[in-house]
C-alpha cells in the first residue's frame, strides 16, 4: 500500500509539473507521458540498465562459480533461474533487474568477484534475489524514471516560463511548484529505495544462511566503493545497486539513495545473533 501510494504521488507530481509548465494541455501531455513511461519501464527497464552498464551475459560454462551460487540461491528461494551478467568495472557492486521473477537478471562487477569470498558473494546475491522475490526492482525503476522526468521538465519550465493559459495564476506558486517538485520526487524515490533495502538485507541474510556473510560483504564493498565512482553510473540507477555506485566525494552532490552501511551491518549482526539462538545459522 505504501509503495502504491508513493508511485501514485509521483505520477501526480508529474501531472502538476505539467500543469505549471503548460497549463491544462501540459497536464494532459504529462499524464499521457507518465502512462507511456510506466509502460516502457515495465517492459524494457532491465534491457536499458544492462545495456547502460555494458553487462555481458554468462552461463554455467563461462562463469561456473558465479552461476552456481545464483542457481543454489534461486532454488532455495523457490525462484526461476534468473539471467546472470558480469560488468567489467573496478568498483565492487551488484544489482538485480527485471519486471518480475520470471524475467529477472542479476549482475555483479568483476571487482566484486575478485575482492569478496564465495560466502560473501552469496550474501550479496541473496540480497539481490530477495529484491527479485519481493518485486522491488520494477517499482524502484519506475520511481526513478518518473523522478528524473519531473526534474528535467521542471528545469526546462524554469528556464522557459510557465503555461500560456495561466494568466490568473499566482506566478510565485508556480515557481515554487517547479522548484519543489524535483525535491519531492527525489525524496519519494529515496523512501521507496531505503525501506526496501532493509527488507532485502534481512531476506538476503536468511537466504544465504548467515547474515554475517552479507554484513562482511557490505563492509568490504563500502571500503572500496567510497574511493571511486563506477563507470556509467547515473543518479537514476544509483538506487538499484546494493551500494551507491558514487564515490564519497560525488555522493555529496546527491540525495543518498541507501541507508548507512553502519546501520545495515548492525541490523544484520543482530539478525545473525537471533538466528544463532534459534539454531537457524547454516555452516
Amino acid at each position: 500500500m505504501k509503495t502504491a501510494f508513493l508511485m501514485t504521488l509521483l505520477t501526480l507530481l508529474l501531472v502538476m509539473v505539467g500543469d505549471a509548465a503548460g497549463g491544462r494541455q501540459g497536464m494532459i501531455v504529462m499524464l499521457i507521458f507518465s502512462l507511456g513511461m510506466n509502460f516502457m519501464a515495465y517492459w524494457n527497464s532491465d534491457k536499458m540498465v544492462l545495456a547502460q552498464y555494458r553487462a555481458r551475459q554468462v552461463d554455467e560454462n563461462s562463469a561456473p562459480g558465479l552461476y552456481g551460487i545464483v542457481k543454489r540461491l534461486a532454488q532455495r528461494a523457490n525462484l526461476p533461474m534468473p539471467k546472470v551478467y558480469i560488468i567489467d568495472d573496478q568498483v565492487p557492486n551488484a544489482f538485480a533487474t527485471g519486471r518480475n521473477p520470471e524475467h529477472a537478471a542479476v549482475a555483479v562487477t568483476t571487482a566484486l568477484m575478485n575482492y569478496l569470498s564465495p560466502k560473501e558473494i552469496e550474501g550479496v546475491l541473496g540480497h539481490e534475489l530477495t529484491h527479485v522475490k519481493n518485486r522491488d526492482i520494477l517499482i524502484s525503476t519506475v520511481a526513478a524514471s518518473l523522478a528524473g522526468v519531473i526534474t528535467t521538465i521542471s528545469r526546462f519550465a524554469l528556464w522557459f516560463g510557465g503555461g500560456r493559459d495561466r494568466e490568473n495564476s499566482n506566478p510565485i506558486a508556480a515557481v515554487l511548484m517547479l522548484v519543489l517538485a524535483p525535491i519531492a520526487a527525489a525524496l519519494i524515490q529515496m523512501a521507496v529505495s531505503r525501506s526496501r533495502e532493509y527488507k532485502a538485507d534481512e531476506g538476503g541474510g536468511e537466504l544465504c544462511g548467515d547474515p554475517n556473510y552479507l554484513a562482511d560483504a557490505l563492509e568490504k564493498i563500502s571500503m572500496y566503493s567510497t574511493r571511486r565512482t563506477m563507470q556509467n553510473a547515473t543518479e537514476a540507477t544509483a538506487h538499484m545497486f546494493i551500494m551507491c555506485p558514487f564515490s564519497a566525494r560525488d555522493m555529496q552532490k546527491l540525495f543518498s539513495t541507501h541507508p548507512s552501511t553502519e546501520e545495515r551491518v548492525k541490523l544484520l549482526r543482530q539478525q545473525a545473533q537471533e538466528m544463532k539462538r534459534q539454531g537457524k545459522l547454516q555452516p
